[in-house]
């Protein structure tokens, strides 16, 4: 099974780093703040970031007191960019797919995700590799685009009224799994569709004790400083996952 590698075209990759350079990106606003919010203690911890893509993420692991941090990426140019701007003694770069950690030596007390799951194809055996990687009582915190954003195929995502405003989302296709193609910096970026059923019955099925959910939405004191994301009232952007081992 071939994996997608989009984040080493040239464009998307161009794309993708000018968007997360801006401060106000979604991710800045609403999926790193969840994400951080449900993870554990890092004192003494050996963390697993699942597709670390630029390293921030295992960079401020290891200044929250990580003992040891292995980064993974299936993008080459992304782990370059890791490599030089986020190094740090205790992580450890390497270039896999998230498929293959069962190739990983030793255990993690703690697997991180941050928007990567969407892209894989065979989900379930991707968490049970993540399973066995985890010792007991690990923990698995991940994030993913919303299922109700993953299952859109075609036309509009919005119906909106004669000014503009967004009235409801367009919902199509919800229950019909697998594969999507869509246009984001470039033509045909692959994402797989899974309802909330399936993500989480393949989490306690592989074992794992589903502990917390978030669905980010924006406070009223971030409404007034960013109106244009009233809209996640309507489709969250984002679903994250807390398990324990």
């Amino acid at each position: 099974m071939a994996q997608q590698n989009i984040y080493d075209n040239a464009t998307f990759f161009e794309g993708y780093r000018n968007l997360r350079e801006k401060e106000n990106n979604a991710n800045n606003l609403f999926e790193i703040p969840a994400l951080l919010s449900l993870l554990p203690e890092l004192d003494g911890k050996k963390v697993l970031d699942l597709g670390c893509g630029f390293g921030d993420h295992c960079r401020l692991f290891a200044e929250m007191g990580a003992e040891k941090v292995i980064g993974i990426d299936i993008s080459s140019k992304m782990l370059d960019v890791a490599r030089k701007e986020n190094a740090d003694p205790r992580i450890e770069y390497i270039n896999m797919p998230i498929e293959s950690i069962d190739k990983l030596n030793g255990s993690f007390d703690i697997a991180v995700s941050s928007l990567a799951f969407h892209y894989i194809e065979d989900f379930s055996g991707a968490v049970k590799n993540v399973f066995d990687r985890l010792s007991e009582g690990g923990i698995f915190v991940f994030s993913q685009e919303h299922p109700l954003v993953t299952c859109h195929s075609r036309g509009s995502r919005w119906t909106k009224d004669e000014n503009g405003e967004k009235l409801y989302v367009n919902l199509a296709n919800y229950g019909v799994e697998g594969e999507r193609e869509t246009k984001w910096f470039v033509e045909g970026v692959k994402i797989y569709h899974r309802t909330f059923s399936l993500i989480i019955n393949t989490l306690t099925e592989a074992g794992f004790t589903v502990e917390k959910m978030i669905e980010p939405r924006p406070s009223p004191e971030l409404l007034e400083k960013h109106p244009e994301h009233k809209d996640l009232f309507h489709k969250p952007d984002f679903l994250l996952i807390r398990s324990r081992k």
